[in-house]
């Protein structure tokens, strides 16, 4: 079950296109592919790696975006804006949630459409949600608690 490396970070906008625009103009990051998950998401780019994911803040958040991302907070990213979330890529899917459940860590388990990964979300100590992220092949004969598939495509 060891974790390889920090996977992205999401920021939670109240202006996704203003801060889209400042990472790429100022960073030097370019907007890239996604997968479908039935709510507004951007992906930013680094030498073809995704790092910076942006998407509505919790006050904009549509229910499939509240439901998919486990949304708890009401912070409006005011201030020096809102982490939702940071990602690790690790292997050892049925380790890991064995592990988890031995430490009563409580997650639920996610899949994007179109992503080949399975994904662990739970919260540390602090309140600030860890998403693991598993290749979807180690994910064989499970089934997620949440799908973003099964989401009604919102406008």
């Amino acid at each position: 079950m060891p974790l390889a490396h920090i996977e992205h970070y999401l920021i939670a906008a109240d202006d996704m296109e203003a801060t889209k625009a400042w990472y790429c103009s100022v960073l030097g990051m370019a907007e890239g592919w996604h997968p479908e998950f039935n709510f507004p998401v951007v992906w930013l780019y680094l030498d073809g790696k995704d790092v910076v994911h942006i998407s509505q803040s919790a006050k904009n958040a549509t229910d499939n975006q509240k439901t998919y991302l486990g949304r708890t907070s009401q912070n409006t990213g005011s201030g020096t804006g809102a982490l939702d979330h940071i990602a690790f890529r690790a292997t050892g899917l049925p380790d890991m949630m064995a592990h988890l459940k031995q430490h009563k860590v409580d997650f639920k388990e996610r899949r994007a459409n179109g992503q080949a990964l399975y994904q662990l979300f739970m919260f540390d100590p602090n309140g600030i949600k860890v998403e693991l992220n598993f290749d979807a092949a180690e994910a064989s004969g499970f089934t997620p608690e949440v799908n973003a598939a099964t989401f009604v495509k919102q406008s």
